[in-house]
């Protein structure tokens, strides 16, 4: 599993990057695009933070940000995971945690990476729909492209 993790993860990586700079590029200020954007990176720090029984990061998972805090929130969400991924050789172990409202649940550390990323991708779609409804151009960020770069079949 740590193989596809790995990738999995560096999908996220780079989507995540290739929204960032989208916005950059258009100047993006708007603030419901960015909040959903910055919910998508709280919710990686949050997840980790949890799976390493860590105390809840300093983020808001709804809160207002801008660009320049988005772009810190890229790379040092990513970094993280990938530092998380690699250190480790399984996954498969069951956690009992605390949600940020405070119900107790239990699941597997593989599932919650799983749902993780088709957490981000959700709502990486949502911040695409709302790029396109106010004039600006969303990016692709599907993960079968991310493969096509990867290949060499696709040029960004």
């Amino acid at each position: 599993m740590k193989k596809y993790f790995l990738k999995l993860y560096q999908y996220n990586e780079w989507a995540n990057k290739r929204v960032i700079k989208c916005l950059a590029n258009q100047q993006v200020n708007d603030e419901k695009v960015l909040s959903i954007f910055g919910h998508v990176l709280a919710a990686q720090f949050l997840w980790l933070h949890r799976i390493k029984n860590l105390a809840p990061p300093i983020v808001k998972l709804w809160g207002e940000y801008d660009l320049e805090t988005l772009q810190k929130m890229v790379n040092g969400a990513n970094q993280q995971w990938m530092e998380f991924i690699e250190s480790n050789e399984s996954f498969d172990r069951e956690m009992t945690y605390t949600n940020y409202v405070g119900d107790l649940y239990t699941n597997n550390v593989e599932t919650i990476m799983m749902h993780l990323v088709n957490h981000c991708s959700y709502h990486r779609a949502q911040v695409a729909l709302l790029l396109r409804q106010k004039g600006f151009e969303p990016i692709n960020t599907d993960l079968i492209t991310f493969d096509r770069v990867l290949r060499g079949e696709w040029k960004e």
